[in-house]
């Protein structure tokens, strides 16, 4: 491992992980994370049998030649890695494999099970050879449980885990849906785990500088996926209210009568959404501009004044939009005045393909993308290469991704087992002074860490969450005037009327807070403060003195004007890291422009991805997917940057934003669009790139019930056939001839389908050896999954305000510090001000007396 001593000298622009090794070894369940420790400047050597991995024979492929070391799958997901081949099945390529580990702060480990115990190298055995490791282990159900050993895909998961029941089209009038669900594409399930996974590895990092101890990081991607949804589960753990998905926005408690999408005269789409009264007020005078303000009605809409709905999920979040889709019918793609209807105050954007966003000057001005040299092709191709900006460390955009065991006689030449004297010093005591234990009864991985916090919503607010959960002191801050989303409030009766409910719950529209409020922000304290009064301005100033992170989520701008901008903070305190969070970055040309989830999903491409072929409507995400993922990633730039400081003593300024962590999970369709100049185009529920035949979703027996099926080979296929009755036929026998009768392949198999249980069909499925998961609603993962409950994928926490409710826990265990979403309280979220008497005298020596005063005064 790294000599500790030479770590000051590493320059910021090496990354924030520039004295981390990791080794990566298995499927591509972590590819996706070493992919993200490598841009952040650590070096990530990907072990892999003489042969080549699996995921090089994933397409497409560079020029459409099915040769492994030109598989874009590959070449997308281990850009900046080094490989090293070794035959894990001989003597010597075990001791070599030692030895690597010998070097190693990180394992990324996603082999099959017992693969690394069937070599000696069980988690017991790891941890005794290397107790300064981190392992991370990432299968697809758990290691145990029901499902253990049941298989899956990217599309199972997705199925399994909700997302694909809040994703397609609108149904028939009479409510019936007549399509399918549309999984989103492309290994979404797996950029979801990742992400996840990535934060808690450089949590447990920040944790062994501080004990010298490495631990075990175990995450499942059912469960991971499963807490992706965005308001369907609190929905029904709180009022048993089932969603019902909608074409291109956000599933609901019912189904709306209007899209948010405009149709372009030449056939494109613009997405438009309405927040609130501000929205709706500003689109009379924008087109009164073109002559058309006399078709917006002429009544105002009152300012909605202390409430505040999650965006994409009210009513209002399609108002007017047969006015806007007038106005847009008449413009081509290329010439919709977006930009000007941002400008104006709009929240709307295209609907891009993935490949159009690697010419735009605002994401090539953030660096973005960048060109990777292929020297084998004598060119270079376009990769997105970074997540976030930050003034002290940068993103690697690294080397083309290595051929087979390109690097394995440098790495092992520097491979040697750990000194005896390393060994010594790795075991100091696993507590620190004064340390809070967790409800496990365990430390937490960030004790002490302060977090001054000013996110809302849920791509902000959501990172500040699992910080919270890992340990962090996190003060969130809020105003009357606006307030975060906290939705209403609880039912009548509580927790205890809905154990007894037997049908939908009604929760009054106001009240303290909602379920999806407080499964946003558990374990977090509350505080009220008016930063724009004077006295207000210094007290937050005292707050960040005393603070190891700011954390914010207003547009670009708003903390500048309150006089918060970078150069006052550091001034403050000089090794502050400051973390904003925006849709699209405050660097760039789009810098002041707004953007939530299904917004952000638009512009990033994700949305033009998911649906039927055109020219059928896209349907991208049922929900504000890139507020979930962009809170996941918001997590791993500010650990990160504290990861960083503890090595090198420096503060930094983070510009994260939501649409840019869109665009990096992109990198397949930008890479075939870069080298073999294809677009992407839609296939609804089966691969885009043609590696599984056949692959679906299925209907079952009852009302809109489905089952996801995944055939990788031709094994899969024979084993499928036997099970649904299919008779040989000389057109299946090869995957290029299923590719080819696809359409009667379906047929054949819900012929089948249609007649079975969901859940018996995936039983019997599974029992063959075939990826099939079901479509899982938000109450069947709560009432219905057995892995779920066995994972204890929800939490109990307390709240003195509306009781104690189930909330997702995070999703992966860390050995020696667990996290817990109740955060080092154990609390959920805080009501408005809650800990204003708490806090304030905790952290400024303020008497009761004097926060009251200061209420008095409008300042708290």
């Amino acid at each position: 491992m790294t000599d500790r001593s030479a770590t000051a000298a590493v320059p910021n622009e090496a990354g924030s992980l520039a004295d981390i090794r990791v080794i990566e070894i298995g499927d591509q369940q972590g590819e996706y994370c070493g992919l993200t420790l490598a841009g952040l400047g650590a070096e990530v050597v990907r072990v892999e049998p003489p042969e080549g991995a699996g995921t090089r024979r994933i397409g497409p492929f560079a020029g459409d030649v099915a040769d492994p070391e030109r598989s874009l799958h590959f070449w997308a997901y281990n850009r900046g890695k080094k490989s090293v081949a070794l035959d894990l099945g001989t003597r010597e390529g075990t001791e070599a494999f030692g030895r690597l580990l010998g070097t190693a702060d990180v394992l990324i480990d996603s082999t099959p099970p017992n693969h690394l115990a069937g070599i000696g190298l069980d988690s017991e055995e790891l941890e005794r050879r290397f107790p300064r490791l981190v392992t991370a282990r990432i299968t697809p159900f758990g290691e145990d449980g029901p499902w253990a050993g049941h298989r899956a895909s990217d599309l199972v998961h997705l199925a399994l885990g909700g997302p694909l029941l809040n994703c397609g089209y609108d149904p028939q009038p009479d409510g019936h849906y007549d399509l399918p669900p549309m999984a989103p594409q492309l290994n979404q399930a797996f950029h979801i785990a990742g992400e996840q996974v990535c934060f808690g590895v450089i949590a447990a990092l920040i944790r062994r500088e501080r004990t010298g101890r490495g631990q075990r990081l175990t995450c499942a991607v059912h469960e991971a996926v499963a807490k992706n949804t965005e308001t369907d589960l609190m929905a029904w753990v709180v009022q048993r209210q089932p969603y019902y998905r909608q074409t291109a926005r956000h599933a609901g408690p019912k189904v709306a009568s209007n899209i948010t999408l405009a149709y372009t005269k030449d056939g494109r789409w613009l997405n438009v959404l309405s927040i609130g009264a501000r929205d709706r007020n500003l689109l009379k005078p924008f087109l009164e501009r073109y002559g058309m303000g006399e078709d917006v009605p002429a009544a105002e809409v009152a300012a909605e004044v202390g409430t505040r709905g999650i965006p994409g999920t009210t009513a209002s979040s399609s108002a007017n939009v047969e006015i806007i889709q007038r106005f847009v019918r008449r413009f081509t793609f290329a010439e919709l005045p977006w930009e000007e209807m941002q400008e104006a105050g709009l929240l709307c954007a295209p609907v891009r393909r993935p490949d159009e966003n690697a010419v735009d000057p605002h994401w090539l001005a953030r660096g973005t993308f960048a060109e990777i040299e292929h020297p084998e092709d004598g060119r270079t191709y376009t990769y997105p290469v970074s997540k976030w900006q930050a003034t002290h460390s940068r993103w690697l955009h690294g080397n083309r991704a290595p051929r087979v065991g390109e690097h394995t006689r440098e790495a092992m030449a520097n491979a040697a087992p750990p000194s005896p004297a390393a060994a010594a010093t790795a075991s100091p005591r696993a507590l620190q002074d004064g340390e809070l234990l967790s409800v496990h009864k365990k430390p937490f991985a960030l004790p002490g860490t302060k977090i001054f916090d000013f996110t809302w919503f849920l791509a902000s607010a959501g990172g500040t969450r699992f910080l919270a959960a890992l340990g962090a002191d996190v003060i969130k801050v809020e105003w009357k005037a606006h307030p975060d989303t906290r939705g209403g409030g609880f039912p009548e009766g509580g927790r205890e009327a809905r154990r007894r409910a037997t049908a939908p719950l009604t929760a009054p529209p106001t009240g303290p807070m909602s379920g999806q409020f407080n499964n946003k922000n558990p374990g977090k304290r509350g505080i009220s403060l008016n930063v724009r009064h004077p006295k207000g301005r210094e007290i937050a100033m005292d707050f960040i003195r005393r603070s190891d992170v700011v954390a914010e989520g207003f547009s670009p701008g708003v903390f500048e004007r309150w006089g918060f901008g970078w150069d006052r903070l550091k001034e403050l305190n000089p090794s502050i890291i400051y973390a904003q969070q925006s849709g699209m970055g405050a660097h760039g040309t789009y810098g002041r422009f707004r953007a939530i989830g299904p917004i952000a999903g638009s512009l990033s491409g994700l949305t033009h991805m998911g649906g039927l072929p055109e020219p059928a409507l896209p349907t991208g995400w049922g929900y504000s997917y890139l507020d979930w993922l962009g809170a996941y990633s918001f997590a791993g730039a500010i650990l990160s940057a504290l990861y960083q400081r503890e090595v090198t003593g420096q503060g930094q300024w983070i510009d994260a934003s939501q649409t840019e962590v869109g665009i990096f999970t992109t990198a397949v369709p930008i890479l075939d669009w870069s080298v073999n100049g294809r677009p992407f185009q839609r296939w609804g529920n089966r691969m885009p790139y043609a590696n599984a035949a056949p692959q679906g979703v299925y209907r079952c027996a009852g009302t809109d019930r489905w089952i996801a099926i995944t055939c990788a080979d031709d094994r899969d296929w024979q084993a499928l056939a036997t099970v649904c009755g299919i008779d040989r036929d000389p057109r299946f026998e090869t995957l290029a001839g299923r590719l080819q009768h696809h359409d009667e392949l379906d047929r054949l198999i819900e012929r089948w389908t249609v007649t079975r249980d969901r859940y018996a069909a995936m039983e019997e499925l599974q029992r063959a050896g075939i990826a099939a998961g079901v479509a899982q609603t938000a109450e069947d993962r709560c009432e219905n999954d057995p892995q779920l409950a066995h994972l204890a994928w929800l939490t109990e926490v307390p709240n003195p305000s509306i009781g104690t409710w189930p909330v997702a826990e995070v999703p992966f265990d860390l050995s020696e510090t667990p996290p817990h979403a109740g955060g080092w309280i154990d609390k959920g979220a805080p009501v408005y001000g809650e800990h204003n008497y708490e806090v304030y005298g905790e952290v400024l020596g303020l008497t009761c007396a004097e926060v009251d005063a200061l209420a008095e005064e409008g300042v708290i």
